[in-house]
């Protein structure tokens, strides 16, 4: 029964997240983001993580889809008043996402023996999370501190108004 739920978890979750980069609307594609997160949250569960499946919802489907949000409802993208990228940015992506998909994968190739660990009854705990976390895992918590300190400025800066701009009298 967990094997079909995972299958159907994963393709649901494939599928989401293909349509997120797929759809044309911004809305649409943060809607289908949240579905995404959901198919993970129950991946979180199947593997028995019960903190990190709830806060993997109220920190990703909660706060940061309400910010995404707002993001695009300030932003009022429009196709009309969009540029449109030529042709060279967008093969810079595409190159982008490939090399970022080879790091992945180069990253999570020892990954296998992770998974065979049998940890008892303790998997899921906070104290064991909490202790990996600030041992293990203690320079990627940090730059991922970093990184969300850095949107959130980049946030402020798009949501400012221009100081070039006249005010009328």
């Amino acid at each position: 029964m967990t094997l079909y739920l995972f299958y159907f978890l994963s393709f649901l979750a494939v599928l989401s997240a293909l349509m997120v980069v797929f759809s044309k609307n911004p809305v649409h594609s943060v809607l289908y983001l949240i579905i995404t997160f959901f198919c993970i949250f129950g991946h979180y569960l199947l593997m028995n993580a019960q903190f990190v499946a709830f806060v993997h919802i109220i920190v990703y489907a909660g706060a940061i889809m309400v910010l995404f949000l707002y993001v695009l409802m300030l932003l009022n993208l429009n196709s009309e008043s969009e540029p449109h990228k030529n042709n060279t940015l967008k093969f810079v992506a595409v190159i982008s996402g490939c090399l970022l998909m080879v790091v992945l994968v180069a990253a999570l190739r020892g990954t296998d023996d992770m998974m065979l660990q049998d940890n008892g009854s303790q998997v899921g705990y906070v104290k064991n999370l909490g202790k990996v976390m600030l041992t293990d895992f203690l320079l990627p918590f940090e730059i991922t501190s970093i990184l969300l300190l850095a949107a959130m400025v980049g946030a402020v800066m798009i949501g400012k108004k221009s100081s070039n701009t006249t005010t009328p009298r």
